[in-house]
């Protein structure tokens, strides 16, 4: 495995994504566990959530509950695993998602977070989205508040502009250490997100990674699924999946860029696993840089 930087946490160049083991769609809790294992004996350190990964009304924190009981029941050590969570967001159960950003509410998320992951102090919280009833120097001074009372130990924030970046970096400093915002070979938009974290020294971590390879778990059914682009193609002259492809891609990127590809199978974990190793040339980075 290969490593960057969060902050002061090396995590893998690859992490997982677990939302998929929680929403709709999630597999039984036996494979669940299984997937998250596979990722740990992959060599990933680096495992992402949130209070709001859940199905059904009632379930809050069904995702974090799951990655904890995983990360317990596993036969290696796992001192060394920075599992990311993120507070903000809500499912009421009907597949729509709804925003909260007010302090009282992010405080009380955060410390539910904690409890059921079941450590005193968050590695890594993330404020979800941005909650246009609140100004964001509220909701990003709820995380400082976090941070000085000891529940959370690093702050990353997502969904987010480069203004809204350099106003959480102005009040967080240092502790500001990671962008979360949607990338991927079909979505591109977030280009000046990963070039100012870049030039902040920010991780930043696309969700929904494989978008134009492979469906989101966001999307619906008829989300859109490329076949034939160059990404394709490549893979086929490796020998290895398209999605491999597309994280390593966004590997060479930038030296920031973190992609959490979802996962609810081991082989699919495994596989994304893999692409941190792999080395694209020049003229195949080029010929990426142009396909959709």
């Amino acid at each position: 495995m290969h490593y960057r930087s969060i902050g002061n946490s090396k995590v893998s160049a690859i992490g997982l994504g677990a939302m998929p083991l929680s929403i709709e769609g999630r597999p039984d809790e036996q494979r669940a566990v299984a997937t998250v294992h596979a990722a740990l004996d992959a060599g990933i350190t680096l495992i992402d959530t949130a209070d709001s990964y859940h199905w059904h009304a009632g379930e809050r924190g069904h995702n974090e509950l799951l990655v904890a009981r995983a990360l317990r029941s596993y036969g290696g050590d796992t001192s060394g695993v920075l599992v990311a969570t993120k507070g903000g967001r809500g499912r009421p159960g009907d597949g729509s998602w709804t925003v909260t950003g007010t302090p009282a509410h992010l405080k009380r998320a955060a410390e539910a977070s904690a409890g059921r992951l079941g450590v005193e102090a968050i590695g890594l919280y993330q404020l979800h989205k941005p909650d246009p009833a609140v100004p964001w120097a509220d909701s990003v001074g709820a995380l400082r508040e976090l941070l000085d009372a000891g529940t959370i130990r690093a702050a990353g924030i997502s969904n987010v502009t480069t203004g809204q970046i350099r106003e959480a970096h102005a009040i967080l400093g240092d502790a500001l250490v990671c962008v979360q915002n949607q990338y991927s070979p079909a979505v591109r938009g977030g280009e000046p997100e990963l070039r100012l974290s870049t030039e902040l020294g920010l991780a930043f971590l696309p969700w929904s990674p494989l978008g134009g390879i492979t469906r989101s778990s966001l999307d619906g059914p008829a989300g859109p699924t490329s076949a034939g682009t160059a990404f394709h193609d490549i893979a086929a002259y490796h020998r290895v999946s398209p999605q491999q492809i597309a994280l390593a891609w966004l590997l060479a990127r930038s030296p920031a860029v973190i992609p959490v590809p979802g996962a609810s199978r081991p082989a699919s974990v495994q596989d994304s696993a893999r692409a941190a190793g792999l080395k694209l040339s020049e003229a195949e980075l080029t010929r990426l840089e142009g396909a959709r």
